[in-house]
């Protein structure tokens, strides 16, 4: 169909058409996720499919439209600066609308939730593409929308605090193995401290689990821990696991809804903070 149908359907506030059978509807936006015009992709396809999911449009049908989202994130996995990105990101996007959805409702097992969601972890570990915004073709945000995936992962009842654990190590995973070249200026780890907290708002971690992945982070995000002679620029290899700690510190000191670890592991945070910014901590900042 053409995108003047779909902006008549937009137009309307997304109510389903009545002329089409609800599967060609849903084939025809998966397919729209992955278009490099970001007005078909992220101002039709993705709103269309969010707004019917959110209004249970789709509850008998849930399993099945999650299952193809998660094919798409396999869509050309692997591949970096090509097209693909889009399918996999948005795909990932509605997977997590798709969560949120039986977060809500309890429509599906446990099974299947874990299923998806062991997809989705493997394929944010494994995504090599981790551009935030493409000059003309716009959001791709493969790393932000796989934190949001993992976010609404955490919000699942069928998850536990094993199960919360994996996920923390998951998001620290994908920040420690980010190319030194390839840095996050997105936003990207703000929306990772995003999903941090919603594992963090399900009150199942002590510090036992926390001060040690805390600590992981700040070795990594400290640029003073080198003999500083090597050729590589150390604020590029330790920039991401900083910003994931100054982007935690600050959601957890200013979130309206902190977890109830949040005294002590704020404490935390800023030891780490403190070790890997000592030289402007010092009296004089010298």
């Amino acid at each position: 169909m053409s995108i003047g149908y779909w902006d008549q359907v937009q137009k309307a506030g997304f109510e389903v058409p009545s002329d089409r059978p609800l599967d060609d509807l849903t084939a025809e936006l998966t397919t729209m996720l992955g278009s490099t015009d970001a007005a078909v992709r992220d101002g039709t396809a993705f709103p269309a499919l969010a707004t019917w999911i959110e209004r249970g449009v789709y509850d008998d049908l849930l399993a099945g439209l999650g299952d193809g989202m998660v094919a798409g994130l396999a869509v050309g996995l692997g591949e970096t600066g090509t097209d693909t990105v889009f399918r996999r990101s948005f795909s990932s996007l509605i997977l997590a609308t798709c969560m949120e959805r039986d977060n809500e409702q309890h429509l599906l097992p446990g099974a299947k939730i874990m299923e998806w969601g062991d997809h989705a972890a493997t394929w944010f570990l494994t995504e090599r593409d981790t551009r935030g915004f493409v000059p003309g073709k716009g959001w791709a945000h493969t790393i932000a929308h796989g934190a949001d995936t993992i976010g609404a992962l955490a919000g699942s009842p069928h998850l536990a605090g094993p199960e919360h654990a994996v996920l923390l190590d998951v998001l620290a995973e994908r920040v420690l193995q980010q190319p030194a070249d390839e840095p996050l200026v997105c936003g990207e780890p703000d929306r990772i401290a995003a999903a941090v907290m919603q594992v963090l708002r399900r009150n199942t971690l002590g510090l036992d689990v926390l001060e040690p992945w805390v600590h992981r982070l700040g070795a990594a995000g400290n640029p003073y821990a080198g003999s500083g002679l090597a050729d590589d620029d150390p604020y590029a290899a330790t920039a991401a696991p900083q910003a994931l700690l100054r982007s935690l510190f600050l959601q957890l000191s200013l979130a309206a809804d902190p977890p109830a670890v949040r005294p002590d592991l704020l404490l935390v945070v800023i030891d780490a903070l403190r070790m890997t910014n000592a030289p402007y901590l010092r009296v004089g900042n010298r």
